[in-house]
Parts: C-alpha cells; sequence; structure tokens
C-alpha cells in the first residue's frame, strides 16, 4: 500500500494539480485582502480556503503514509506540514494574519521550476563572496557616516545629528532616492564643498561596490549554467557509452551465432560428401 501511495503522489499529473491548488489558494488570499471582493463573494471564498485546505491536508496525510518518517527528511515537506498546520490556527483578529502565511507554498514552484532552481542555487553559491562585498561596504558606510555626523551633525541634527542617523541618510543617498534636492543641495548651502564628500561616496557605494553584487551573481549563474550543461553532457554520454555496450553484446551474440551456423553449414556438407 505505501508503495502504491509513493508511486501515486510521485506522479506529474499529482504534482501538477497539488501546484495548480497552490497557484489557486495564492490568487484567493489574495482576493481575500480585499474589502469589495469580501463584500460579494466573501462567503465562497471561505468555502473554497476550506476546500484547499482540505485538499492540502489529504496530501500531507497520503505523504506522510507513503513516506512514514523518511516524509520530515525533505526541507520543503517539513515547510508544506508547518505552512498547512497554520491554517489550523483559529481565525481571530489576532492570529488572522499567521493564516494569510498559507500563501508562502507558493514558494514551492522555486523547487520544480530548473530555471528557478537554478537562480536559488546562484544565490546561495554568491552567499561567500557577497559576505566579503558586504563586510567592505559596511566599512565604507561606518567610515563615511562618522565623517558625515562630525561634519554635519550639528547643523542637521535630523540627517546627521547621530551616526544612525548618518548610516539611514546615506543609505537614502546611495538608493539615488531625492538624495540632491532632499539632502545634498541644502547641506550645500551652509556647506558649499559638501558635494567633494557625497559624489565620492555615491560613485563608491552605488556604482562600484553594488557592481560587484551584480558581476558575482552574474558568475555565479554562468557557472551553475555551466555545470548542469556539464552534467546533463554527462549524462548523455553515459547514456551513449551504456547503448554501446549493449549494441556491442548483440554483436558478439551475432558473431557467435554467425560461427554457429557456420560450423553446422561446415558439418552438413561434410556429411553429405561422405
Amino acid at each position: 500500500m505505501r508503495d502504491r501511495a509513493r508511486a501515486f503522489v510521485e506522479q506529474d499529473n499529482v504534482r501538477n494539480t497539488i501546484l495548480g491548488v497552490i497557484i489557486f489558494n495564492a490568487i484567493t488570499l489574495g482576493l481575500s485582502t480585499s474589502s469589495m471582493v469580501t463584500d460579494q463573494i466573501g462567503g465562497l471564498l471561505s468555502v473554497i480556503d476550506r476546500a484547499v485546505l482540505a485538499i492540502f491536508v489529504a496530501e500531507l496525510a497520503l505523504k506522510l503514509f507513503a513516506y512514514g518518517w523518511r516524509f520530515f527528511a525533505s526541507a520543503w515537506n517539513i515547510f508544506d506540514f508547518v505552512v498547512v498546520s497554520i491554517g489550523f490556527l483559529p481565525d481571530t483578529r489576532g492570529l488572522s494574519a499567521l493564516r494569510g502565511l498559507r500563501v508562502l507554498r507558493a514558494l514551492r514552484l522555486l523547487s520544480v521550476v530548473p530555471q528557478m532552481r537554478a537562480v536559488v542555487q546562484a544565490l546561495l553559491d554568491a552567499l561567500p563572496g557577497m559576505g566579503a562585498v558586504i563586510v567592505m561596504l559596511s566599512i565604507v558606510y561606518y567610515v563615511f557616516a562618522v565623517m558625515a555626523t562630525l561634519m554635519y551633525g550639528a547643523t542637521f541634527d535630523e540627517w546627521f545629528g547621530t551616526l544612525g542617523r548618518s548610516l539611514y541618510s546615506l543609505f537614502q543617498i546611495m538608493t539615488l532616492e531625492s538624495w540632491s534636492m532632499g539632502i545634498v543641495r541644502p547641506v550645500m548651502i551652509e556647506f558649499p564643498m559638501a558635494w567633494a564628500f557625497f559624489v565620492p561616496f555615491i560613485i563608491i557605494t552605488a556604482f562600484s561596490v553594488l557592481n560587484l553584487f551584480i558581476g558575482l551573481l552574474v558568475n555565479t549563474m554562468q557557472t551553475a549554467v555551466e555545470d548542469d550543461a556539464e552534467a546533463e553532457f554527462e549524462q548523455l554520454r553515459n547514456l551513449v557509452r551504456s547503448e554501446t555496450d549493449i549494441i556491442d553484446e548483440h554483436v558478439k551474440e551475432l558473431h557467435g551465432e554467425i560461427r554457429a551456423l557456420r560450423a553446422e553449414l561446415a558439418a552438413a556438407r561434410g556429411e553429405t560428401d561422405g
């Protein structure tokens, strides 16, 4: 029974159906955030929500029966179990937001679509290199924040009065969000040479360091694509090698049969001549 249940849940049709239900549930949860929609079909959305939850529970129960304790060996299975369990929380005002976490099951798409898996793997592989960039960027931030606090904190307390405010203001400047008219130009009214401080900061952070993140991601993704292509090529080469070995065995068998037939023909001719 467990083998049959395992074969059933691993079918592509079953997986695609569950993924369709996950996407449908994500859409209905989004619709439930609209007061206009809930006023018109709020009851229907509630029924759909219970039906979807019942499907999810049936799926997990079938997987638990099929895999036993091995079910918890998969991180995605544990993730699904936790998210579905959240659906049983009381639908009260304080816990309704937690029940909405069922929409996170849509992240299972990352484990199914190969292109998404490649992107996630690239992000994970790029974390060590990104950590070094983050450390370097943090040092640059700290140095410039201390300088900004000492130079402009007394005059512009709202932006640079403390180290924390300076860090936040510099982050806004790095994102180029209202950096000129919002912060730098007002500062330049009191300190005309302030551009000599902010322009190098923008060049170092927004145009140089952040591009390192993009370079690391692109390089890592390219490496992941090359590794996948190499793995596919190796798999194809092994398949061709195995097929070639099978053909060689068949050819050897045919050679043996031909030799046997020749021997039989030679023996038959010898008997006829005799």
